[in-house]
């Protein structure tokens, strides 16, 4: 917002706005899709009621979506507050992180987040690869470090994250940046709550399954989901959603996969990631960046287990962008995922620093693929094949 001037005034490219605050930030020319972004972050994701309070942590990204949520949480009857992060800076401060530090920002940060009833997180960055040169044991250290905030968030708080669109990720998509945001903004703005009922479907089939068989082009895995539950993403943990997940018992799995999605992990960019289990372990591992992913999978006992397998299942998102917030929902495909399980229904017990979700896509264009449960087909080169899943198919 512009400085007010004197006489209650304030300027704005080169003019006067003759009118209170909140009517000329109005007239600035704020993106129209900003409050209906807001809208939906406030109103369904985290359904915020009167007097609740929630952490808007926004990193780069741009004042005027920041205000929107502002507005939008008052209107709501709920009390905002606001972290604002850039990506720059964080970098400096973690880059030579010690110890003592860390336990202090983790602590300060547990103190707000344990005093939050909701928590949206906007994150965008101008280079997606800012923390790529922070040393893996810093990483490892911070991400440790920050582990108890985490869990508190995921358990205890009514939660959304998304990213910010921008000239990197567009780039990262392949495509302009306006092209870039108009779809981001498609996605986005989806009628999620549509998606409630099918997906409601599927997670009593996850429920009531026992085996689950997954064959594709380098891959052959088996494991049990007896006793797990599921749940459903409908826009109210991360936008863009469209998921079902659970878990794998910790020590099922058996096999290998052959992850077609590319990843990008603590600043690194990983292709053709191959993992091999036995009784629930990732054995053996190998990508273009085989020594980097075996230091990822070695940082605790828990990393080289499995926390979450997830279904995703969102219809505007068809190609990989190394961005898993989009990656992790792309129709017709699957994640398997090393590292932390959540708590809760689809707890399976495995603790670590890493929650690491790798994607592969079963769709014909990218070698297909089924899932079975307990012996029957139930996806085939990336579409559902019970009707009462159809909703889900792109």
């Amino acid at each position: 917002m512009p400085a007010a001037l004197p006489g209650g005034l304030s300027g704005k490219g080169g003019g006067l706005c003759f009118a209170p605050a909140d009517s000329c930030v109005r007239l600035s020319g704020m993106d129209p899709r900003y409050p209906k972004l807001a809208r939906q972050l406030i109103r369904h994701s985290v359904s915020l009621k009167k007097g609740e309070r929630v952490l808007i942590d926004v990193h780069d990204t741009p004042d005027d979506m920041v205000v929107a949520l502002i507005r939008e949480a008052r209107a709501a009857k709920g009390l905002p507050y606001v972290a604002v992060r850039h990506s720059r800076i964080q970098r400096e401060l973690a880059l030579h992180a010690s110890a003592p530090q860390l336990d202090v920002a983790a602590e300060v940060d547990l103190f707000q987040m344990e005093r939050m009833d909701a928590y949206i997180c906007i994150r965008g960055a101008a280079n997606i690869m800012e923390f790529s040169d922070i040393p893996q044991e810093t990483q490892s250290l911070l991400n440790g470090k920050m582990r108890p905030v985490q869990n508190h968030r995921v358990n205890h708080t009514k939660w959304c994250v998304l990213r910010w669109p921008g000239p990197s990720m567009a780039q990262q998509a392949g495509v302009s940046t306006p092209a870039f945001e108009d779809f981001y903004f498609r996605v986005c703005l989806l009628n999620y709550k549509a998606l409630e009922a099918p997906m409601g479907e599927l997670v009593e089939m996850i429920e009531k399954t026992r085996e689950v068989e997954i064959k594709g082009p380098g891959t052959d895995l088996r494991f049990s989901i007896e006793g797990m539950g599921a749940v459903p993403c409908s826009g109210r943990r991360n936008i863009p959603d469209g998921e079902v997940f659970t878990a794998p018992v910790r020590d099922s799995v058996n096999g290998r996969i052959t992850y077609n999605a590319p990843s990008l992990y603590r600043g690194i960019a990983f292709d053709n990631v191959v993992l091999e289990f036995r009784k629930g372990k990732i054995v053996k591992a190998k990508a273009n960046h085989t020594e980097a992913l075996n230091e990822i999978l070695d940082s605790d006992e828990g990393a080289r287990f499995i926390g979450e397998f997830a279904l995703g299942c969102n219809r505007e998102i068809l190609r990989p962008m190394r961005d898993i917030l989009f990656d992790e929902k792309i129709a017709g495909s699957f994640h398997f995922t090393p590292g932390q399980a959540y708590e809760g229904v689809t707890d399976n017990g495995n603790r670590s620093q890493v929650h690491w979700d790798m994607v592969c896509i079963q769709r014909p264009e990218y070698g297909g693929g089924t899932i079975s449960f307990d012996g029957k087909v139930i996806r085939q080169d990336g579409q559902f094949t019970p009707k009462k899943l159809a909703a889900l198919n792109y």
